[in-house]
């Protein structure tokens, strides 16, 4: 399985993930001729090489009519001309979602599965300045520069994931910086308010270092291509790029890419758990189908011993991060619990597929798992039931008679 995975210790900026990823191609130079081939209206990507503290990697120029984009107060200029205004109700402005819409679909020669993946992330951009405003997306406007350099950097990054074909794409926390950035509105405080909108349920930290590092595009971009945020995979790392930001800082401000292969599949999943020893098997069975209703990957139960000797059962449920909030109130909702308890984890699991083996009894499935340098196979129950049904046969019988023939 190849792997994607994000170090964004400095932030992240769509150039600077945009040239990151530029440098695992096998030919940087060729992907630049095809991104200025594309249509972004007035726009022209120029790599850059660029060193901090003392690394060596790529900086994406993003030039709009042979112009860069006036430099604001902060780690990442790119963005902010791009912020959204609300418009005056019933007016038509250039960077509106439909003028966007207009570009991306009449104008850039690209494949309808990119061009959806563009419109997908800037309707992430648009809604959280449409809550940050307190007005309908259909109010909310682009600035005209701003519009076609974030559209540039937007369409460089789904570009250049869609070359690259990761199966999964996995990052670190995001550190967004501290202090206040000016922007559009004025001065604003770190990370702005539609990257805090952006980056909900994504882990991300502040820290000592002052500016905005994290930006409204960056934040974006990460929310609807990275599949997972944590440690590092276990992962045969083969290709390493450097995506450089602008200004110079004591830590290298920089976005780390790595691709590479794992053997075995991986998933960032979160742990609840909680004990309860006032309810029945009948009610704790009526719970675990509701935690499962509810999204939950796994729920099971242990008995435990709890205070006053009384017998309990440990009642623990494994999800995915953005259904943690909903199914720890569908805990304090359907048990007696007054306390949940978290922890992260991963779980690693091998790839599976299902085949078809011819036996004496007619067509029976196998499960094949494998990975790890290991294949394991298991004849589907369903199956074997059925057939020892028909042939009134103990299933361990038909078991053996299936296993010895294929």
């Amino acid at each position: 399985m190849k792997i994607l995975y994000l170090e964004l210790g400095m932030g992240a900026a769509g150039d600077m993930l945009s040239a990151a990823l530029t440098e695992l191609l096998p030919e940087p130079g060729a992907f630049i001729e095809k991104l200025n081939a594309v249509g972004v209206p007035g726009v022209r990507f120029v790599k850059e090489r660029s060193v901090k503290c003392g690394i060596t990697g790529t900086h994406m120029r993003v030039l709009v009519n042979d112009a860069e984009e006036r430099s604001h107060d902060h780690a990442h200029p790119h963005d902010h001309a791009n912020a959204c205004l609300p418009s005056a109700h019933g007016e038509h402005h250039h960077g509106s979602m439909d003028e966007i819409r207009h570009i991306v679909y009449d104008h850039l020669q690209l494949s309808d599965k990119i061009k959806k993946e563009i419109m997908d992330v800037y309707a992430l951009l648009a809604d959280a300045e449409s809550r940050v405003h307190g007005v309908p997306v259909t109010d909310i406007h682009f600035h005209e520069v701003g519009t076609m350099d974030a559209l540039a950097d937007i369409t460089a990054v789904c570009m250049l994931i869609d070359a690259l074909a990761p199966d999964r794409i996995v990052a670190s926390p995001v550190h967004v910086g501290a202090g206040h950035v000016r922007c559009a509105h004025g001065i604003l405080p770190v990370p702005a308010p539609a990257t805090a909108e952006l980056l909900r349920g994504i882990p991300s930290y502040g820290g000592s270092v002052t500016g905005e590092l994290c930006t409204p595009t960056g934040a974006a971009l990460l929310k609807y291509f990275v599949t997972a945020f944590g440690d590092m995979p276990v992962m045969a790392v083969e290709r390493i790029g450097y995506g450089m930001g602008k200004k110079d800082f004591e830590t290298a401000n920089c976005v780390r890419a790595m691709l590479g292969e794992q053997e075995t599949r991986t998933q960032a999943l979160i742990e609840l758990s909680f004990n309860v020893d006032d309810m029945t098997a009948e009610e704790i069975g009526f719970a675990t189908e509701k935690l499962f209703e509810c999204g939950a990957n796994e729920v099971f139960t242990v008995p435990v011993g709890m205070k006053k000797n009384r017998p309990g059962t440990l009642v623990c449920v494994l999800c995915e991060r953005d259904r943690r909030q909903k199914l720890v109130e569908a805990a304090f909702r359907h048990t007696t619990t007054l306390g949940i308890r978290e922890n992260e984890l991963n779980r690693y699991w091998l790839e599976r597929r299902i085949e078809t083996v011819d036996s004496a009894f007619g067509p029976v499935r196998r499960k094949v798992s494998y990975g790890c340098r290991v294949e394991k196979t298991k004849l589907e129950y369903d199956d074997l039931a059925r057939i020892a049904r028909e042939n009134d046969l103990p299933l361990r019988e038909v078991r053996r008679i299936i296993e010895r023939e294929t």
